[in-house]
């Protein structure tokens, strides 16, 4: 049955763009990392040598674009809103300013509790249950992460003797509506997370040429009789510090590449 998503549009020009309201700053870091708990911002923006540098605005309030020099380099870090589209317009925003590549973590479900036991989560591919990637690209159950940025993340973590896991997530609009059918489903494909923005973060850097790095790490467990919530509505912020810092030391990988 036909649906609208296949009707994918390939104008590369809408009607409204970024760039319409949004204008590039000179000297706007290239690189700049994302995260989407406010806590997790606060803590180091209160802890570290930071300025505000750019705003982005919506009815849901003003998201300060924060900078840091880290390993002499310059770093954007701001605050991404929950749910895919809200996060892929910050990611618009934030490119229409003058960032070149993106960093971008935050929690996620688990759905294969041994395998992603106490490791970081490099994703390799999303299925694409929510409706924001398909204004990006074309219609497709999955989308893959670049293998330049896979190798890019998985050299810093052995370099700094982090765990991880490489594997798919998958990142679905409706929070409130992972049965226990559609988990099963998601978890026979081979799926090792579930989240609300991936797939779509992915989209939008392949539509617009920008290359991003994500990891996630565990928060609720879905691999269980029952829901297990966990340290869901901590959202990280017990383990911050070291988040933000796998972070910057991604940004500066990150850079490295630009000079070889």
């Amino acid at each position: 049955m036909s649906t609208i998503f296949d009707d994918f549009c390939r104008e590369a020009t809408a009607f409204i763009n970024p760039t319409d309201v949004i204008k590039p700053l000179s000297e706007f870091p290239k690189i700049c990392i994302t995260t989407f708990s406010q806590n997790i911002i606060t803590e180091f923006i209160e802890n570290n040598d930071t300025k505000i540098i750019a705003n982005l605005y919506s009815a849901n309030g003003i998201l300060p674009v924060y900078e840091i020099k880290y390993d002499n380099m310059s770093v954007g870090i701001f605050l991404s809103r929950v749910g895919a589209p809200a996060c892929v317009v910050g990611l618009e925003e934030i490119i229409a300013l003058g960032a070149k590549k993106i960093i971008q973590f935050g929690s996620c479900g688990i759905l294969n509790q041994p395998a992603v036991e106490n490791k970081i989560i490099i994703p390799t591919s999303a299925i694409r249950d929510e409706g924001t990637s398909y204004h990006y690209i074309e219609k497709g159950d999955e989308i893959g992460a670049e293998p330049a940025s896979i190798n890019i993340a998985t050299q810093c973590l052995e370099k700094h003797n982090i765990p991880y896991i490489l594997g798919k997530i998958w990142t679905t609009d409706g929070i409130y509506r992972e049965t226990s059918n559609l988990i099963k489903k998601r978890k026979e494909q081979g799926c090792l997370a579930v989240d609300m923005e991936c797939s779509a973060s992915l989209a939008i850097a392949k539509f617009r040429n920008i290359p991003i790095i994500q990891f996630l790490f565990g928060a609720d467990n879905l691999d269980a009789a029952l829901w297990e919530q966990r340290d869901l509505t901590d959202y990280g912020f017990q383990s911050a510090n070291k988040y933000i810092l796998l972070a910057l030391e991604l940004a500066v990988e990150f850079g490295k590449e630009e000079h070889k």
